[in-house]
């Protein structure tokens, strides 16, 4: 990890020295970069999926949303365009991570206010549209991710990590709270409600919550650029990096392209292969995994054409995506790092697939959007900042491995607790147990995680490992997620929440195996 003279503190691991840390300015700008993150992301997930259930969507096509967030997932793939790539005129200005955040930043708002001009129950040509923006919506703010992620292993010692992720944390909840809860708020004040569609209402919610990402644009405008990023070079000339972007830009258009050609042609075929197959979802998910793979095959096949052409930089493709997986599994060896990558790829796995349908199934108990907003968001944010503060304390105290068990362990008995909802139905006491123990519990696992994936970052290739880190993190939560409605259609919530509790308990293993293996790099470990 390297340290610049803002960052070159030690900190006590241990109550004292831990508080203490939590003034440092790094810590500090943590929150308000976290807030900027945390507001896109409830735009394609819960408040969309209430947005769109009150214009008349199905509760299938609802869930289905949740996909344009697959950008998350992906990010991997164009990390080190964000890594290397100068931004024309802004880089100079203001160093490469902050101009890469200040792009990013834009285009959110951009996307939101895209969305805000679309009317999902005006046709399916326009629930098109709001698919488009919320793709672009998911690839933005992904972007961003990307940068605010480099930025802050890039900032600051191993010592602080825990603690920045904690603030970060806390911000990105205050986004979400503010994307969730407000955007709930607002959106009844301005008069839509279940029932009662206004799009108007809808319309200037979302142009509000594109306001709001001015908080990321001037925090981006104050704070300064690691040192490491001010030295920095490009060690490869724009030509090389213009090819890059050329084999990006058509690798990622052939994949749309084909992705949803392919979609079309499978759907005539979704009957007699839920009849073959005995189980609609089972179908569903069959046919999409052809999608993918006939998707994925085309776009590798036109990557390897331009690179044998030589329109491409060969050397250069090396260096951005070979090199940085080459060194993690050099530094961990290919039976650890293998082990590592399960562990990332599946730690939320039970929190993320139960959260893509959450708030459906509160609005199908008959709560409102202003008990879902109080509860579940505002209060809820208080639960998640305690256990977010409280994760990143114990992890610089015990350990972030100890740390990571309970979270795990945590996740799948509250997942739980949902089933005890379910019976009771509309029991506002009851919601208020249910989110408290869920929040509490999801802001402690996040925080040790990702300290976790901090210290398994080499600063040399921060922003490429750290993206595929966190792009592994969501990348199968978020497919099955996609499913939620339609096994909540077939199977009811009951059984839809013991699946979701059952998905964790192998995280259990798996944290138990690292812990036995492998020797972070983090205080108390």
């Amino acid at each position: 990890m390297v340290n610049d003279s803002a960052s070159a503190v030690q900190v006590r691991s241990d109550w004292r020295g831990a508080l203490t840390a939590l003034s440092h300015p790094r810590v500090v700008t943590m929150f308000f970069l976290g807030l900027s993150g945390g507001l896109p992301l409830l735009l394609i997930f819960s408040s969309l999926s209430l947005w769109l259930r009150e214009a008349g969507v199905e509760r299938a096509a609802v869930t289905y949303f949740s996909w344009a967030a697959l950008g998350y997932s992906f990010k991997f793939i164009w990390a080190p365009l964000i890594d290397r790539l100068p931004v024309p005129f802004l880089t100079n200005w203001f160093g490469r991570r902050r101009a890469w955040m200040l792009v990013a930043q834009l285009s959110i708002m951009l996307a939101i206010i895209g969305m805000a001009l679309t009317d999902p129950q005006a046709g399916s040509y326009q629930l098109t549209y709001m698919a488009i923006a919320a793709v672009m919506l998911g690839f933005s703010s992904a972007t961003q991710d990307i940068v605010i992620d480099a930025y802050r292993i890039e900032s600051a010692g191993q010592d602080l990590q825990a603690l920045m992720s904690s603030t970060y944390i806390a911000g990105y909840r205050v986004g979400m709270l503010l994307a969730g809860a407000g955007a709930l708020y607002l959106a009844s004040y301005f008069g839509s409600d279940n029932g009662a569609y206004s799009y108007a209402a809808w319309r200037l919610t979302y142009v509000c919550m594109a306001a709001l990402m001015l908080v990321g644009v001037i925090t981006v405008l104050i704070i300064r650029e690691p040192l490491g990023q001010i030295a920095q070079t490009t060690a490869r000339s724009n030509k090389d990096y213009l090819g890059f972007m050329a084999l990006f830009a058509v690798v990622v258009t052939i994949f749309m392209v084909i992705f949803f050609q392919v979609g079309r042609s499978l759907i005539p075929f979704q009957s007699a292969a839920a009849n073959v197959l005995g189980s609609p979802v089972i179908a569903a998910a069959s046919l999409e995994g052809i999608r993918l793979m006939v998707s994925l095959a085309a776009a590798v096949g036109a990557a390897t054409l331009m690179l044998r052409s030589k329109l491409v930089n060969r050397a250069l493709v090396l260096e951005l995506y070979v090199e940085p997986v080459r060194e993690f599994f050099r530094r961990y060896g290919t039976n650890v790092a293998l082990l590592l990558l399960m562990l990332v790829g599946m730690y939320r796995i039970s929190d993320i697939v139960l959260g893509v349908i959450a708030n459906v199934f509160y609005q199908d108990l008959g709560f409102s959007k202003v008990q879902i907003a109080t509860v579940v968001k505002t209060f809820g944010l208080g639960m998640t900042l305690i256990g977010g503060f409280l994760g990143g304390l114990m992890a610089l105290r015990y350990g972030v491995v100890k740390i990571l068990f309970l979270g795990a362990l945590l996740t799948v008995v509250t997942n739980l607790c949902f089933i005890a909802l379910a019976v009771v139905g509309n029991d506002e006491r009851l919601l208020y147990w249910v989110i408290s123990a869920d929040n509490l519990t999801a802001g402690l696992a996040s925080a040790a995680f990702i300290a976790f994936l901090s210290s398994l970052t080499n600063i040399k290739f921060t922003a490429v490992q750290y993206a595929i880190f966190s792009s592994l993190m969501t990348l199968l939560p978020k497919v099955l997620g996609g499913y939620s409605g339609t096994v909540v259609d077939q199977f009811g919530y009951i059984n839809f929440f013991v699946v979701a509790a059952v998905l964790g308990l192998p995280v259990l293993v798996l944290v138990w195996l690292v812990g036995r293996r492998v020797q972070l790099a983090l205080p108390s470990d």
